[in-house]
């Protein structure tokens, strides 16, 4: 697993700029853990990757992972291939499949 060593990397954080509009004094990582992850994955870097995986789990990250409801294709993809995942697993997947497309002309 590409992020497998994780445990090394204790001393990693998460950067702050990650949640720019929250204020961290007071911010509950465990109850934001799905908007963690999220911007995780959409702008973070190795060290935020590492940190929230010692802080959640793995088996938390990737549970955050699947709930997340809205992710881009591309990261989609970069996180099932990753961490292992179904992309049926995926919440934003199967919320894509099952809204209504529009006909093509």
């Amino acid at each position: 697993m590409f992020f497998g060593d994780y445990k090394y990397h204790k001393n990693s954080t998460i950067r702050k700029s990650l949640l720019w509009e929250y204020d961290l004094d007071r911010f509950d990582w465990h109850v934001m853990r799905n908007v963690v992850v999220q911007r995780i994955i959409e702008r973070g870097r190795p060290d935020d990757y590492y940190a929230a995986i010692n802080l959640y789990g793995l088996d938390g990250f990737k549970q955050a992972l699947m709930e997340i409801p809205d992710l881009q294709p591309k990261d989609a993809a970069f996180v099932c291939s990753v961490f292992g995942i179904n992309k049926n697993e995926l919440k934003c997947y199967s919320r894509k499949q099952s809204m209504r497309q529009h006909w093509s002309s």
